[in-house]
C-alpha cells in the first residue's frame, strides 16, 4: 500500500528532489563541522584526524569577560528589535491600510510595497548622511545650528544602544509592514461594517477586530525572531559600526566576535564553539517559546 502511494505521487516526489538535495547539502551536511568546536584543528592532518580537546574551547570562551559582553549585547539588542519591529510594523500596517482604503484604492497593490522599497533603498544612505564624522548632517548642519559640538559617533560607545535600534527599525520596517498589511487586507470587511453599525470607534475596531485577527501572524513572526535571538544582523553590527574597536562594549555581538576571532586569531575551534553555543541556545529558545504559546493558545503555535 505504501509503495503504491509512492508510485501514485512519483511526479510530486521527483519535483521535491532538487529542493531536498539543496537543503541536504547546504543545511545538513555542514552540521558535521560542529566537531571542530571540540578539536584542536591541525590543517596538516585535517579535521577528522585532529586531536580531541573536549570542552576546552568552551571553557576558554566562557572564562573571558567577552563571553558575557557579547551574550548581553546579542540578547538585549535582539529583544529590543523584536519589540520595535512588532509595534512599529503593526502600526505602519494599520496606517497604510487606512491610506489604501481611503486614498489609494486604485493603487493598493503598489502601496503595499512602498514601505519595503523605501526602507531598503534609504537605510544605507541614512547612516552615512547623518552620522558621517566629517560630512554627516548632524555634525555639519544640525549641531552647529543648535550650538552643540560635533559628536565622534565611532569613538564613544554610549550612543549606539539608541542608534542601532533606530537603524534596524528603518531597515526592517518595510518587510514586516508588508507581511502584517497583507494579513490585515485578508480580514473580511463585514466585521468592520458590523462594528460601524454598533457604533464602534476606529480605535475599538483596531483593538477588537484587527489585532485579534492578525494575532496568529504576529505570533508566528515573533517566534521566528525569537528563534534567532542569539543571531545578530552581521551587516548591521559590522558595517554600520565600521567595526570600530572603541565602541565594542556596546556593539560587539556573537556573530562579529566569531568573525573577528577567526579573522584576527585564526582560531577556527573558538569560532565554532561560539557558533555552536548560538545554535543550541537558539534551538532551546524556539522550543520553549513555542511550548509557552501552545499552553496559551494551541492554534497560534508554530508547531
Amino acid at each position: 500500500m505504501v509503495i503504491g502511494r509512492y508510485r501514485k505521487y512519483w511526479a510530486l516526489y521527483a519535483m521535491l528532489l532538487p529542493a531536498a538535495a539543496i537543503v541536504l547539502i547546504n543545511n545538513y551536511l555542514p552540521m558535521a563541522g560542529v566537531l571542530i568546536a571540540f578539536k584542536n584543528v591541525n590543517y596538516a592532518v585535517g579535521m577528522l584526524h585532529s586531536p580531541w580537546i573536549g570542552f576546552d574551547n568552551f571553557k576558554y570562551l566562557f572564562s573571558t569577560e567577552k563571553a558575557w559582553i557579547i551574550t548581553r549585547n546579542t540578547l538585549a539588542y535582539n529583544a529590543i528589535f523584536i519589540v520595535l519591529n512588532l509595534v512599529v510594523a503593526v502600526a505602519f500596517a494599520i496606517m497604510f491600510n487606512e491610506m489604501r482604503s481611503k486614498l489609494l484604492s486604485k493603487f493598493h497593490q503598489s502601496a503595499m510595497f512602498l514601505p519595503f522599497f523605501l526602507s531598503m533603498v534609504v537605510v544605507g544612505c541614512l547612516v552615512y548622511a547623518f552620522l558621517g564624522p566629517e560630512h554627516g548632517y548632524f555634525n555639519t548642519k544640525l549641531f552647529p545650528a543648535l550650538g552643540w559640538k560635533p559628536v565622534e559617533w565611532y569613538s564613544d560607545p554610549k550612543y549606539w544602544p539608541v542608534l542601532l535600534p533606530i537603524v534596524n527599525v528603518w531597515k526592517n520596517i518595510g518587510y514586516y509592514t508588508v507581511i502584517y498589511m497583507a494579513a490585515i487586507i485578508g480580514i473580511d470587511n463585514e466585521y468592520y461594517e458590523a462594528a460601524l453599525i454598533d457604533g464602534a470607534s476606529k480605535f475599538r475596531q483596531i483593538a477588537r477586530i484587527t489585532i485579534p485577527l492578525i494575532m496568529p501572524v504576529i505570533v508566528v513572526m515573533t517566534l521566528l525572531q525569537i528563534g534567532r535571538i542569539f543571531y545578530a544582523d552581521f551587516g548591521l553590527f559590522f558595517q554600520v559600526t565600521r567595526n570600530a574597536g572603541a565602541i565594542y562594549p556596546t556593539t560587539q555581538v556573537i556573530d562579529t566576535y566569531v568573525y573577528q576571532t577567526f579573522l584576527a586569531m585564526g582560531d577556527i575551534g573558538m569560532s565554532s564553539a561560539a557558533g555552536l553555543y548560538q545554535a543550541i541556545v537558539g534551538f532551546i529558545l524556539v522550543l520553549g517559546s513555542n511550548l509557552l504559546v501552545r499552553r496559551v493558545s494551541k492554534d497560534n503555535a508554530l508547531f
